[in-house]
């Protein structure tokens, strides 16, 4: 028999509408793993405990009284530390926005009480999302369920192991040039970022504005139909949002097969420089597609040479403005030990940052100063639009890109955590798809030999994130990757 902490979303929510279930036995559950599990692998960074099951109670006394439940009624979900939810804590990973208790909920977060879900608790994060390992939270780093020396990926390294644990079937995080996919890929899990403007940001502690999207985990792409279903579409807090295209959990499971579907292989992201076993899991993976009915061409995105470093300083200039705000005066840490203003900023900002994050905003303001900002931060915008472009040829020719969502697989804690530039380009594969603002997913493909997950990423047309699900669903249907579990 099945456990409940290891059920789908979208199991839970038909027993707990049956009356198979409680509400409060699927929230008793969950965090009762979360207790026994956790202490080993830091993915949580606080819990609501009382405040969930007092919630799950509530739902539980709505169906004995006939009412109507939500989509995700008693499903539990954990959220990135950098959501926020009016009452709680929200430090984004940070020293400096430590015992910061939000007055408001972020938009994403508040739909989601809406449609009958249960959110339990933080999750562990990279430092305001700088770090693709989740070793520079200040709550110290997380660890992967698949081996307690690896790191889990990062930024939202927190919400893929509170999956692949299964402390939750499904677990919010935010991505900003491969922060949900990545370490997705590294836990064996389901990662989805949607189209740029699809799902509210605010409410979301700002890294890169013209980047930052919210993104979710989960086993299986049925269960991010129904988080997507529940949080898509317009808000008027956010004006960067767009309508949504209509319901796709619905249609999820509509295909059975891929045929007739023209699947590209771009040279640049399926090429030199992948580890080998990454690479054969992959090539297995596009055996299995084929066999399914799919037509599988290669294409090429010239300008995906120039995306590391055309992110690398978009992302540190917009994240110097951003992180501007955060002086110990308006927002923030404060050291009050000098006298003097200016003094006393550096002081704060000094105790309230981390390393990794000081020298992202030592680089994007100076890719903003006088005299560099067009030779810096003028060329990225233009390398990002020729990128743009060559992702519209490319779709011309097919309906889904796929590449590996990892150039690696999971790597040892402390191996990476002094070379930025090998931490950076663990992002090689991811920010292509950031940088033009378009849906990716990416979800297990196969394993190492030594038992380490490896993902691959699918990227289609903006809006199109119900042929992503429906992709990923009959791969799912016919593979069993996604079910293989690390822990009892």
């Amino acid at each position: 028999m099945t456990a409940i902490w290891q059920m789908s979303a979208a199991a839970i929510t038909a027993a707990v509408r049956d009356g198979h279930l409680t509400a409060r036995e699927v929230v008793t559950s969950c965090l009762e793993r979360v207790h026994r599990i956790d202490p080993g692998l830091n993915a949580m960074v606080g819990e609501r405990a009382d405040v969930a099951l007092a919630e799950a109670a509530s739902i539980d006394e709505r169906r004995q009284r006939g009412q109507t439940l939500g989509p995700l009624a008693g499903v539990p979900i954990a959220w990135k530390d950098n959501l926020v939810l009016e009452g709680e804590l929200a430090t984004a990973g940070s020293r400096m926005l430590e015992g910061f208790r939000s007055p408001y909920s972020a938009t994403v977060l508040a739909r989601l009480q809406r449609a009958g879900a249960i959110l339990i608790g933080r999750t562990n994060m990279d430092e305001f999302g700088m770090g693709s390992s989740t070793e520079t939270s200040a709550y110290g780093p997380t660890r992967n369920p698949f081996g307690r020396d690896l790191v889990p990926g990062g930024s939202s390294g927190g919400s893929a192991v509170a999956v692949a644990a299964d402390f939750c079937p499904l677990a919010l995080g935010s991505d900003t040039g491969g922060s949900v996919r990545q370490p997705a890929a590294m836990c064996g899990v389901s990662g989805l970022k949607p189209t740029y403007g699809l799902v509210s940001r605010y409410g979301l502690i700002a890294y890169a504005s013209s980047l930052d999207c919210v993104g979710a985990l989960a086993r299986t792409a049925e269960d991010l139909a129904l988080w997507l279903d529940a949080v898509a579409g317009a808000d008027a807090a956010d004006p960067t949002t767009v309508q949504a295209q209509g319901p796709v959990a619905t249609h999820v499971a509509q295909r059975r097969d891929l045929a007739g579907l023209r699947i590209g292989l771009p040279q640049e992201l399926n090429g030199p420089g992948l580890d080998a076993e990454v690479a054969a899991a992959v090539q297995r993976a596009v055996a299995d597609l084929r066999e399914l009915g799919a037509q599988v061409v290669e294409c090429t995105l010239p300008a995906v040479a120039h995306a590391v470093p055309t992110y690398y300083l978009l992302a540190t200039a917009e994240a110097s403005s951003n992180l501007a705000r955060y002086d110990g005066v308006r927002y923030g840490l404060r050291r009050d030990t000098v006298s003097r203003c200016e003094a006393m900023m550096m002081q704060s900002r000094s105790a309230g940052f981390g390393d990794e994050v000081q020298l992202r905003i030592l680089l994007g303001t100076f890719a903003l100063s006088f005299g560099y900002h067009d030779q810096y931060y003028g060329q990225a915008t233009r390398a990002r639009a020729l990128l743009c472009s060559e992702f519209a040829r490319a779709f011309a020719s097919c309906d889904l890109l796929l590449s590996p969502t990892s150039p690696v697989p999971a790597f040892p804690i402390g191996s990476r955590i002094d070379d930025p530039l090998a931490m950076y380009l663990c992002d090689v594969m991811t920010v292509p798809p950031s940088l033009a603002g378009l849906p990716a997913l990416s979800q297990p493909c196969g394993f190492t030999a030594d038992g380490r997950p490896v993902g691959m990423q699918w990227v289609a047309p903006a809006l199109r994130e119900d042929l992503l699900l429906q992709v990923a669903h009959v791969f799912q249907a016919h593979t069993d990757h996604h079910l293989r579990r690390p822990l009892p």
